[in-house]
């Protein structure tokens, strides 16, 4: 997936929920020990350079009660 692919999935979700990124980050962080709190310009900078790890993509998810579903494709001419 590129980087804008993820910013683009990661903002459709946000706005189908109707929550804000401030609102995920803050959820975040309550879940979170004080010396892993993060912020929103950290969160939406590795949203954006596209080095947001897997971990945390599946807790903002998990936040949005969305779930990531794996499937198999197949490649044209294969």
């Amino acid at each position: 997936m590129r980087t804008n692919s993820i910013h683009k999935e990661i903002k459709m979700n946000l706005a189908r929920s109707g929550m804000t990124l401030t609102e995920v980050v803050s959820r975040m962080n309550k879940n979170r020990s004080e010396e892993n709190q993060t912020t929103i310009q950290n969160i939406s900078n590795k949203i954006m350079r596209g080095t947001i790890k897997y971990s945390e993509i599946l807790e903002i998810a998990a936040i949005l009660n969305m779930s990531i579903v794996w499937t198999e494709t197949r490649e044209e001419g294969m």
